[in-house]
């Protein structure tokens, strides 16, 4: 009973962290800061804790493959979230949380191949029901629900981000199962700040002018910023410890009618309502997953 409640804790956490982190990102962006040195910074700030108190850590022996998956899953956080912060900065919060949606899909299909995580007939049937729910959220575009879609530019970044973070979700699990939550944590934030830094660099990012533009206001939303993706990642983290991939990920589309919302009041986005009806549809997918998980 125990053990459910600091799931449920761990998972409510992680619905409402992440869609405020976006919502920071998304501001930041809008200030005139640089995708990619958003997102650096994140990882950097949040590293530099880690450093802190990487002393108080008991790491004990890491094993060889605990190096190599947090080296492969630095490099697919550090691009996926990048894209995700470039999505961020021109598109809706409303359309661009519920494609994430489909990151549920991409975690299953990993986790069959490196977890060996097969999906019952109910986790099948809650994904269709996400992909329908998501038809009506996009349909709400100019281009509605069509291959049209697929030529926004927004639109690919965020369908580039959940591939790429989809894909580093299933090494994160294996990082865990190589180390602990807390170990994986302070791997995922350092290898990330690492990799971040060489996009920023390959990109050519100006870093004096990134600098010169980080103002008192911009510190307050960077703070709330790293607060949100480490409650985030964290949550992530316990939940992927105790449960598989492919249904974490779908419950965690929880957090998309929080996007929704958020989206229409601090962004003034339209379409409010279709979006929300699609957005339940695509919770009711997501609770399929999870309560007829072993059924």
């Amino acid at each position: 009973m125990t053990e459910i409640i600091f799931i449920s804790l761990a998972v409510f956490l992680r619905v409402l962290s992440n869609p405020l982190g976006n919502v920071f990102q998304k501001q930041l962006t809008q200030r005139g800061s640089h995708p990619l040195w958003v997102n650096f910074l994140t990882y950097l700030l949040l590293s530099s804790v880690c450093l802190v108190l990487i002393n108080f850590l008991e790491l004990g022996d890491l094993s060889s493959d605990f190096w190599l998956y947090s080296i492969v899953g630095g490099i697919f956080g550090a691009m996926g979230n990048g894209l995700l912060v470039k999505a961020l900065q021109k598109g809706n919060l409303s359309i661009l949380g519920p494609i994430n949606s489909y990151k549920s899909i991409i975690g299953l299909i990993f986790g069959i191949f490196l977890l060996g995580e097969i999906p019952n007939v109910w986790g099948v049937i809650g994904i269709g029901i996400i992909i329908y729910g998501s038809y009506m959220v996009l349909d709400t575009t100019a281009e509605r629900f069509t291959p049209a879609l697929l030529k926004n530019k927004e639109i690919q970044f965020r369908i580039g981000a959940m591939i790429l973070t989809a894909i580093e979700a299933v090494f994160v699990k294996k990082i865990i199962l190589a180390s602990s939550p807390t170990i994986a944590f302070f791997s995922w934030c350092i290898f990330g700040a690492m990799f971040s830094f060489i996009l920023v660099l390959a990109f050519r990012v100006n870093l004096k002018h990134e600098v010169e533009k980080l103002k008192i206001a911009t510190f307050k939303k960077l703070l709330l910023l790293i607060i949100c993706i480490g409650t985030m990642q964290l949550s992530t983290n316990y939940v992927f410890e105790n449960m598989d991939v492919g249904y974490a990920l779908s419950l965690f589309q929880l957090s998309i009618l929080v996007s929704v919302i958020l989206g229409y009041h601090i962004f003034h986005e339209k379409d409010i309502r279709k979006k929300i009806v699609g957005s339940a549809i695509m919770i009711a997918g997501s609770v399929i997953i999870v309560l007829l998980k072993g059924v």
